[in-house]
């Protein structure tokens, strides 16, 4: 038997199959575009990913026939929301996390609530950002998809109703629509009241690790399931990456890079202080019941990567097909030896952490004639972890010790990247053998809703092992540290240029 961990995530979705003691056995993957039908707009087509759901599932039940599938849940985006009607159509695609289109958002919340009133009930910094405030922009400017709207998902939920089942969205997920009462895990009816958000349009909470239901036959056989397969409700990819990476406890935080870059370390209590909301820091349910995540990010993390590759790698994309290799690591093999000697600013999306601002842009600093591809490339990796340092210099100002990082995600299949990140973070990075965290998280919580797995922390110390660890270079870290240095001044220097720009793209 196995157990499948779905990760849903904002380019693509990814399962994978693990046996009961946490080794991979099966995986699939689908890629889906990004739609931008506006400046700005950044939202998903809920059917495109819905059939690569499918797709997913049923190649990976198809490679694990002799260890049939008997539990699953999944681990998903955060902040992504739609709307479907009474007979679940779909009503509209799904704006992602870095949507600009809910800017002006906060600004309406503060003439209710301050900031700190907000970030203690539901444990977020205010931000456009959340699915709640995606819900008022859709009740503010498209008020037929707000009454026609029967029930407003996240992609955890959405999936769960076209297995055909009644969904229960994770409280971790929950937290990240704002509209939750992070200490007591469930909708806060305060905060729906202000936002005039009917409870009815939401569907359940509950903690991780939830039976959700049983897919029946006759949609097991539509996609090429096993009969009997048990849904438990899983988790936001970050918190689920943590629990996937073995993290349950202070000190050490996962280092995820996928479509995000971001770093989540675990809590033991509920904290909000001025400190975390100054810094934008969120305090909210992790995967396993009683402890607390925070998570500290930047929204072009890997993406970054995926457009050089789509804009400028045609020649490595084709030497990738015919050799059958993974373009990426064709790209980091090529890198020079030598520190790189251009600076990016990572802004290609809306900033995270610790900025918060959806008017900042991307750039490329210390262009010269001789400058080549590689070199690019290099300061591309740079560039996304310089603003990973930032902050977790912001996480260890606001008393969250980290003295070690666990790569996920799939940056970490990278040695070059993971080495970079080393020298330039001045702690050591683990690597796991299981890369797909997230994915090893929800499966292990399935298998114990559905009573296959009897101890949590046991399968995971058996599941979660230590590929190698990559140390800090004392000499590269000097070099970095000098560059990182000039980084830090590079979004103040450029921020007035930047929200001049964006202001001509919104009068366009």
């Amino acid at each position: 038997m196995s157990l499948l961990g779905l990760d849903v995530g904002t380019t693509g979705t990814k399962g994978v199959a693990f046996d009961i003691d946490g080794n991979p056995i099966a995986s699939a993957y689908r890629e889906y575009p990004l739609l931008s039908p506006k400046p700005g707009w950044q939202e998903l087509d809920p059917e495109h990913v819905w059939r690569c759901v499918r797709e997913v599932l049923g190649e990976v039940a198809q490679k694990t026939k002799h260890d049939p599938i008997r539990a699953m849940a999944m681990s998903a985006q955060g902040e992504a929301v739609l709307a479907v009607d009474k007979d679940g159509a779909v009503l509209t695609n799904s704006p992602v996390t870095f949507d600009a289109r809910t800017a002006d958002i906060p600004a309406w919340w503060l003439e209710r609530k301050s900031r700190m009133e907000l970030a203690q009930i539901s444990g977020m910094p205010l931000h456009g950002m959340y699915s709640l405030n995606k819900i008022i922009w859709f009740k503010q400017n498209q008020p037929d998809v707000f009454a026609k709207g029967h029930r407003f998902h996240c992609y955890e939920d959405f999936v769960q109703l076209r297995l055909g089942l009644e969904p229960i969205m994770s409280n971790s997920l929950a937290a990240r629509t704002m509209a939750l009462d992070a200490r007591k895990g469930d909708w806060s009816q305060e905060l729906l009241d202000i936002a005039g958000m009917p409870r009815e349009k939401l569907p359940r909470t509950a903690q991780s690790g939830t039976v959700v239901g049983t897919i029946s036959d006759s949609v097991a056989d539509e996609i090429g399931l096993p009969h009997g397969i048990v849904v438990s409700t899983g988790g936001h990819d970050q918190p689920a990456g943590a629990l996937g990476a073995g993290i349950l406890e202070s000190g050490e935080a996962v280092y995820a890079t996928g479509t995000v870059d971001c770093i989540c370390p675990i809590y033991k209590t509920y904290s909000v202080t001025e400190q975390t909301v100054a810094g934008n820091l969120c305090c909210y349910p992790s995967c396993v019941p009683g402890l607390f995540a925070s998570i500290a990010f930047n929204f072009t993390g890997g993406s970054l990567l995926k457009w050089y590759r789509d804009t400028f790698a045609a020649e490595e994309r084709r030497e990738a097909d015919a050799a059958a290799k993974d373009v990426y690591e064709i790209l980091c093999d090529r890198i020079p030896a030598e520190t790189e000697k251009l600076l990016i600013l990572p802004h290609f999306t809306v900033t995270g952490t610790p900025h918060f601002d959806t008017a900042s842009r991307g750039a490329i600093l210390g262009l010269t004639l001789n400058t080549t591809r590689p070199e690019i490339v290099s300061a591309v990796l740079s560039g996304v972890t310089y603003e990973m340092k930032l902050n977790l210099e912001m996480l260890q100002s606001a008393g969250v010790g980290i003295s070690r990082l666990r790569a996920i995600g799939g940056g970490a299949k990278s040695a070059v990247w993971t080495q970079r990140k080393a020298d330039i973070m001045g702690i050591p990075v683990a690597v796991l053998e299981t890369t797909e965290a997230a994915s090893l998280g929800v499966a292990l919580l399935a298998g114990q809703a559905a009573g296959l797995v009897s101890d949590l922390k046991a399968a995971l110390g058996n599941a979660v092992r230590i590929s190698y660890v990559c140390e800090p270079d004392a000499a590269r870290a000097r070099e970095y540290a000098e560059r990182y240095g000039v980084y830090r001044e590079v979004y103040g220097a450029l921020k007035d240029i930047n929200h001049r720009l964006a202001a001509l793209d919104r009068a366009g």
